[in-house]
């Protein structure tokens, strides 16, 4: 058991640094209490540059990307909760969706707010203070297709779609526990805007972040702290030098909700 354990944690320790894992550990432990009793979320979030091109050189082109405008016919693969798809919709939000072979079969989506997001997971509302920044959620690949052009063609229509409405940097949260959608979003290159974590235990959560303003307590759903971003001072080069072998299987993301 123990030689075991250790193993686990020096290998959590290698992909997600001592922090992350120490964070991970406590959020295992509260998974063993009833259902709806606890969890902890810990999130990194980050602006990536939106770069206008291909980032597949012209191959990937049996998948195609289009904004989906009945996003609710997609419930169940992958299995995200109808509330939460319609509280996305009721947000603005656009979903690209990524079909692929006989039969076109759903194999990816990404989801675009211009006006900030209120997340799904915990009580928190994320607020843009530029007009040339997006948000992003929740980008899934099937996992039967991570090992090809999905997660590259993707974001290759968004960038499109994004650069041609003005907005030069998108934002994401991503799970500091996601190795994966970590390791993918930094070798498409992004610029750290902060991390947040929270506590929810029952009706109460406690959020510590490392941007205003920085500590709060929620005591009922209508408590909701704003963390802002502000992307207007960041020096935007974008490059078109990404390539498909940045896409490799190891680089595509799991599930982020």
């Amino acid at each position: 058991m123990m030689p075991t354990f250790l193993a686990r944690l020096r290998s959590s320790i290698s992909r997600l640094g001592w922090r992350a894992s120490a964070w991970l550990a406590v959020a295992r432990l509260l998974q063993a209490l009833p259902a709806g009793t606890a969890c902890l979320q810990s999130y990194r979030f980050v602006a990536q540059a939106v770069t206008p091109g291909s980032l597949c050189h012209g191959h990937g082109q049996a998948i195609t990307v289009a904004p989906c405008t009945t996003p609710h016919a997609l419930a169940g693969r992958p299995p995200r909760p109808p509330a939460v798809l319609a509280q996305r919709q009721a947000q603005g939000a656009m979903c690209l969706a990524a079909h692929k072979g006989a039969g076109r079969p759903l194999a990816g989506w990404l989801w675009l707010l211009r006006d900030g997001c209120l997340e799904d997971e915990v009580r928190v509302r994320y607020v843009l203070a530029s007009k040339q920044s997006s948000w992003d959620i929740d980008v899934w690949v099937d996992p039967e297709q991570r090992t090809g052009l999905v997660f590259a063609r993707l974001w290759e229509s968004a960038n499109t779609l994004l650069h041609a409405q003005g907005v030069r940097w998108s934002c994401s949260r991503i799970s500091r526990f996601n190795a994966g959608s970590l390791a993918a979003h930094a070798r498409l290159g992004t610029v750290s805007l902060g991390t947040a974590t929270f506590l929810r235990w029952g009706n109460w959560q406690w959020m510590l972040a490392s941007l205003p303003p920085y500590l709060h307590l929620s005591r009922h759903a209508g408590s909701v702290p704003e963390l802002h971003f502000d992307t207007s001072q960041l020096p935007y080069f974008p490059s078109l030098e990404l390539t498909c072998r940045l896409l490799k299987p190891t680089t595509q993301p799991s599930p982020k909700p």
